[in-house]
């Protein structure tokens, strides 16, 4: 995946919402969610519909991958 795009990233965000709901009073995410939460809004605040992949963190790329792999995508 070279690049990344919004949904891809709101899906995969999803995916793993599901997979492990918030926990906690303050419904914390999941470490995959929350590795993937800051660039997603980074890419909404700054208006970008796509970001590179060696952007991203290497936690928020891992999650991406497994939800890339978990979903056939």
């Amino acid at each position: 995946m070279d690049a990344i795009t919004l949904p891809q990233i709101e899906a995969a965000i999803n995916y793993w919402r599901n997979v492990s709901p918030s926990v906690g009073d303050e419904s914390r995410l999941c470490p995959e969610a929350a590795a993937l939460a800051a660039p997603y809004a980074l890419m909404i605040m700054s208006h970008r519909r796509e970001l590179p992949a060696a952007e991203l963190g290497d936690k928020a790329r891992d999650a991406l991958a497994r939800w890339s792999a978990a979903a056939g995508a």
